[in-house]
């Protein structure tokens, strides 16, 4: 559905409106598009504190350049932070540029691991996310600010990538953690799953058809699974990106050997992004209705999961993508079923991540949705959904492609330092932290 009121914001009378009144003024994304392949525009370096970071191989393949027009991009180092005195560098060197970042620009701050032995380290590195996520709410103009914890530039190519992109439109005010895990960049950065399988659960429509559509475009070859009631759709989608169609119920007991079977040369990449929801308060829930949720949120991507590592489905340097959602972080009225199924979702990842890459060499990481445009959302009633678009630093809702996009990056071969990670796909939404 049109969100009508973006577009009258951005007519002359809109704007004179809409300032006079107080209301949100969302800005039009910049999103990735392939005669927009790459980042436009000056990128700014800065530094606080005393790094010791080589980024400038880094930012030097990112596509932005330097220059003295209004930087697309600004990356502020402060890796070297250690003490409330060089907190004071941060501010010193954002005050003067931050105000001419240009439109659905970006800002990302690097820090450094929070040091165990140093209170003082600790505290002025956790400072950072305070400060991150507040220029997030206020930056404006279809600008995202996100915190990136690192100990290697080249172990962060890709999520910098990411970052710095217009793929990453809808992610602002993130914490992402990238460890010092030696990764193998890709022979083609714009086809980097090239070689590589991908199975998509629910992926005949919405969200998980925008994942399996653009990981086809990184160059996987995609396996489009969905139950029997979606076969045709799925075998559309499936024909259309050239992959191949896998018809079944996921909450099946035998789901994981059947997919086993299906894919007998293995999987690189595995997205969980099959859910549903049945909303209703808690008082007025009848136990199937917490069931049936609980069983195709959660459920199912454990067992799945289980059995196709069990199997050495997933080859090792694989990636598993699973979905939360914000409600399962924040909470949300009248989906304690689903909250529960999606905080569930995060205590898989952040328990799993660990075991199954020393164990598979298979990282585990999730994205986590807020209010993304989708048939679903369309037939919320008008001013709850008019609430859940404005309530978010964009003041605007997501699409389908920002969480696929997000969900490639985690999927990429050279995404393997960021692992047990749970990825907000939300504009920032101001539920929750």
């Amino acid at each position: 559905m049109a969100d009508r009121y973006l577009s009258f914001t951005g007519t002359a009378p809109g704007r004179f409106l809409t300032r006079r009144l107080g209301l949100p003024q969302p800005a039009p994304l910049r999103r990735f598009s392939e005669p927009d392949a790459s980042p436009a525009g000056p990128l700014l370096h800065l530094t606080a504190g005393t790094s010791g970071l080589d980024l400038a191989p880094v930012l030097a393949r990112t596509g932005l350049h330097a220059g003295s027009e209004a930087p697309a991009a600004v990356v502020l180092d402060a890796t070297g932070v250690r003490d409330v005195g060089t907190l004071g560098e941060v501010h010193a060197a954002l005050h003067p540029v931050v105000r001419s970042v240009a439109a659905s620009g970006r800002v990302v701050v690097l820090g450094a691991p929070l040091d165990p032995a140093d209170h003082h380290q600790a505290a002025a590195q956790q400072a950072l996310e305070g400060f991150t996520r507040s220029l997030g709410k206020e930056i404006g103009r279809g600008r995202t600010v996100n915190l990136v914890r690192l100990t290697d530039a080249a172990a962060a190519e890709s999520t910098l990538r990411f970052l710095l992109s217009p793929k990453s439109a809808y992610v602002s005010g993130q914490v992402i953690g990238v460890d010092g895990t030696t990764v193998t960049a890709p022979g083609d950065w714009e086809r980097p799953l090239a070689g590589r399988t991908a199975l998509v659960t629910g992926a005949a429509r919405g969200i998980g058809e925008a994942v399996a559509q653009t990981l086809a475009r990184d160059g996987a070859r995609v396996v489009v699974l969905d139950v029997p009631a979606a076969e045709a759709d799925a075998r559309r989608v499936a024909e259309r990106l050239g992959g191949t169609a896998l018809i079944l119920d996921i909450t099946a007991a035998d789901a994981g050997d059947r997919i086993a079977a299906a894919l007998p040369d293995g999987l690189d990449v595995l997205v969980h992004n099959a859910g549903i929801t049945r909303d209703r308060r808690l008082v007025n829930m009848p136990a199937e209705r917490w069931a049936s949720v609980l069983e195709v949120n959660l459920a199912s991507v454990l067992r799945t999961t289980d059995a196709l590592l069990a199997h050495g489905t997933l080859r090792p340097g694989g990636r598993i993508v699973a979905t939360a959602s914000i409600a399962g972080l924040a909470g949300n009225a009248g989906q304690t079923n689903y909250g529960a199924s999606k905080a569930g979702v995060v205590g898989l990842v952040r328990s799993l991540a660990p075991r199954a890459l020393s164990g598979h060499g298979v990282t585990v990481n999730a994205v986590a949705p807020g209010f993304i445009e989708t048939r679903m959302t369309a037939s919320i009633p008008l001013f709850i959904r008019e609430a859940g678009r404005r309530m978010n630093s964009l003041a605007q809702g997501g699409l389908p492609v920002d969480v696929a996009e997000t969900t490639a990056w985690l999927a990429h071969p050279a995404s393997g330092a960021v692992n047990g990670q749970v990825v907000r796909v939300c504009g920032q939404s101001l539920l929750g932290a």
